[in-house]
């Protein structure tokens, strides 16, 4: 696992000590970077279920403002926080060592709004509908941002969520990463 462009191309990345996660592979990752590049200039990026950091740690390096990454696990925070010092991305970040929702809530509490989240939740476990339903409700979104979403194929995700509307999904073997943004309905 490494960054794959921008001012830290190249860093590899330490994946967390003891779980079972499955970061993004660098196939993937580039797919999906080559889709929103032009959303992440400037922009605020939040990682949730961040893992490693992989997926905001590339956004900050393809100029990305600022980071938010979100994680219960300890050794999760432990390898974020490692990789950024390691990328020295670490002035641009915020780690949260706490649970999705909450962390949604604390963000939407601090006004925080996003241009780009990343949501890659464990499979097969119906994360994916209630975090879109608390990002839409919490308004953590900015009007023309995005959500990326990270599931199995074979997982349901909504086709919408009052105007959080699914535009695209694009499948990688067992993969598939579903993109949504706000629409207004008039």
């Amino acid at each position: 696992m490494r960054i794959i462009s921008g001012k830290a191309r190249g860093h590899a990345l330490k994946a967390p000590k003891g779980l079972n996660t499955r970061p993004t592979t660098d196939r993937v990752k580039e797919s999906i970077f080559n889709i929103i590049q032009s959303k992440l200039n400037e922009s605020i990026v939040i990682d949730l279920f961040s893992g490693s950091g992989n997926l905001g740690i590339e956004s900050l390096s393809r100029n990305a403002n600022k980071a938010y990454f979100v994680d219960n696990n300890i050794n999760s925070i432990n390898s974020i926080n490692e990789n950024l010092k390691r990328t020295n991305l670490i002035s641009s970040s915020v780690v949260y060592q706490m649970d999705v929702i909450a962390a949604i809530e604390k963000m939407a509490n601090q006004n925080i709004k996003a241009d780009v989240i990343f949501l890659d939740p464990p499979y097969s476990k119906n994360f994916v509908t209630p975090i879109l339903e608390k990002i839409f409700y919490s308004k953590i979104l900015h009007l023309d941002g995005i959500i990326i979403v990270e599931h199995r194929k074979t997982d349901e995700v909504p086709s919408s969520i009052n105007d959080l509307k699914k535009y695209r999904t694009k499948k990688y073997g067992d993969i598939a990463v579903s993109f949504y943004e706000l629409r207004e309905e008039i």
